[in-house]
């Protein structure tokens, strides 16, 4: 495959994994919000369940130490095309940025399990229809 496809599909997964954090942080925001205005959205079943799917996923890798499968995905594609570092487009640095920080494992667990909590909390919270119209 050419490096410049498999660049591509590398681009293309740091952005579907961009777009999976932004789903679960701003899910949480906007379940909280959705309580304080009245927005009935936030309280559908289905919408609830993927987002504390999503969450649930995030919490159990932390727990066993499992890399990220988009992570490992993405860098496997930019090794084979030979780009080792972020050096590309300004939009693919800043997208990486948000995504990668160097700390201790520990204190990812605990991030992640504390947000999984808040999610947890949000059941009872805000709790969702039971049934989606």
């Amino acid at each position: 495959m050419p490096p410049s496809l498999l660049l591509m599909l590398a681009d293309t997964l740091l952005i579907l994994h961009v777009l999976f954090v932004a789903f679960v942080v701003l899910g949480l925001v906007a379940i909280y919000a959705g309580y304080f205005f009245s927005w009935r959205w936030v309280r559908n079943r289905t919408f609830r369940i993927m987002h504390l799917c999503a969450i649930g996923y995030v919490v159990v890798q932390a727990w066993l130490g499992v890399v990220c499968p988009l992570t490992t995905w993405e860098m496997a594609l930019r090794a084979e095309a030979g780009a080792v570092t972020y050096s590309g487009s300004f939009i693919q640095y800043w997208l990486h940025s948000l995504l990668y920080f160097t700390l201790p494992e520990w204190v990812f667990v605990v991030v992640y399990t504390l947000f999984g909590s808040l999610v947890l909390a949000s059941w009872f919270v805000v709790k969702p229809r039971q049934h989606s119209p």
